[in-house]
């Protein structure tokens, strides 16, 4: 086996094979918005396949060297890419020390609107914010207390969507989903008051674009303020059912001024911007796998209330196979010892969750809609699945987004029949694409009578 590697440490890759790390796998993903998304980059990429090349690379790599994280040669910078299982799942499991959250490059984009949030941060400060993030999301537990008051905003806000949607022709498109999707956001995270208060996301979405530059970017600290201040104005409502409310309550309990109870908030409203790209695209699976639809449509109709599981599965699988999060980092804080070898301190690690989730050397029919492995009891532990992360690092908010995210396409399936359009755009009887951009898709629906919704 062909390892270049200095004394006693880990591999490393050759130029060529950095370059082509960077132009296939972390080119493409850059390009696309880190921070924000660019709908015309991320429908070109999508055309082009560029995600699945950048999976052949990696699993090229990891053919020729091996287990082992595989060093980068990136000039004045200490990069690993990660190529195995096993290797990604020790990295997570040992979060944050020795690999820390806080990674540099990722450091310098959010610090553009959250610079003392929890993932970008260490030590005491970390753990505290962490702690605080953790209560007020509900983190250990799969129902929040808000729950009930979340599932009807949710479908106030589908029964709109439908509403409007059928007035126009019958079709939904991208910006219309969005503006239901951030509508229901500002009402679980703020409050119902801010239901219609589009300059509050209009700031965060520009915060958003200049994070995407990192620390090329300058930071826009005027705006950066004004957003703290509005967001500070619904922090003193603490509207009853939101999540601004139960935070709170958890901050004023505590004394500790490392809390930076504010500067979590912009997380959540930023996490929730991918989640409804994954409930599009899982809409977009249900219309392309009817006989799966129907069955969770039995499961939403199901009595006592159900878990929506069959619907949670489905927005799994379209984090899956089309992951919101491509690029998880992580910085080792001090060298670690690997079977081939050391890594040094303060090496940027990359694990680019794609190449997991789509290697059929792991996964059973790795390129098809496959929801049934997450209705299993093991489903979200089986490796290498890591849509929400992995580890102490696991994003807090995952029972909240799938909450939200199943209760929506339940209310959207009770209230209308829709198709793909144009509807060869999935088909359950081929692979599905490296790369689905939401912001290319279409539906239309045929609305359901009164009386169809009672059988639907």
């Amino acid at each position: 086996m062909d390892r270049r590697s200095t004394p006693d440490g880990l591999p490393t890759a050759t130029l060529r094979e950095t370059i082509a790390i960077i132009s296939q796998v972390m080119a493409p993903n850059v390009a696309k918005g880190v921070i924000r998304r660019r709908p015309n980059v991320v429908g070109m990429v999508e055309r082009f396949g560029l995600d699945a090349k950048g999976i052949r690379q990696l699993q090229a790599l990891s053919k020729k060297y091996g287990r082992g994280p595989l060093m980068l040669k990136v000039p004045g910078k200490k990069m690993a890419v990660v190529l195995d299982p096993a290797d990604a799942n020790h990295v997570l499991e040992h979060t944050p020390e020795p690999f820390a959250t806080d990674e540099a490059l990722k450091r310098s984009a959010l610090g553009h609107f959250e610079p003392d949030m929890a993932l970008v941060s260490h030590g005491e400060a970390r753990q505290t914010r962490r702690q605080l993030n953790e209560r007020v999301l509900q983190s250990g537990c799969p129902h929040h207390l808000f729950a009930d008051a979340f599932t009807q905003v949710v479908e106030e806000e589908a029964d709109a969507l439908v509403a409007r949607t059928n007035t126009r022709f019958d079709e939904l498109d991208w910006p219309t989903f969005q503006r239901a999707w951030e509508r229901i956001v500002r009402r679980v995270v703020l409050g119902d008051s801010a239901r219609d208060d589009r300059t509050v996301t209009g700031e965060l979405v520009r915060l958003r674009k200049a994070a995407n530059w990192g620390f090329m970017h300058p930071k826009r600290k005027r705006l950066q303020q004004r957003f703290e201040q509005h967001l500070a104005f619904y922090y003193q409502q603490a509207e009853p059912h939101s999540l601004m409310a139960m935070l709170f309550h958890h901050s004023t309990e505590e004394t500790d001024s490392d809390q930076a109870p504010l500067q979590q908030v912009p997380q959540w409203l930023f996490a929730f911007d991918p989640a409804g790209m994954a409930a599009f695209r899982a809409l977009a699976l249900l219309c392309a796998h009817p006989e799966f639809a129907a069955r969770a449509l039995d499961d939403v109709n199901d009595t006592p209330p159900p878990d929506m599981d069959c619907l949670k599965a489905s927005v799994l699988e379209a984090l899956r196979l089309w992951p919101t999060t491509p690029l998880i980092l992580r910085q080792s804080t001090q060298p670690t010892q690997w079977t081939p070898g050391e890594m040094p301190a303060h090496t940027s690690v990359l694990i680019h969750t794609p190449y997991f989730h789509r290697d059929e050397r792991y996964l059973h029919a790795a390129h098809r809609f496959t929801p049934e492995m997450w209705l299993r009891p093991d489903g979200e532990r089986r490796w290498p699945l890591v849509p929400f992360s992995g580890g102490p690092g696991i994003c807090p908010g995952r029972h909240i987004v799938l909450l939200v995210t199943s209760r929506l396409l339940a209310a959207l399936l009770r209230r209308a029949r829709w198709e793909l359009h144009p509807p060869g755009k999935l088909s359950s009887e081929t692979p599905m694409p490296g790369l689905l951009s939401p912001f290319h898709l279409r539906f239309r629906l045929e609305r359901f009578s009164s009386d169809d919704a009672t059988t639907a």
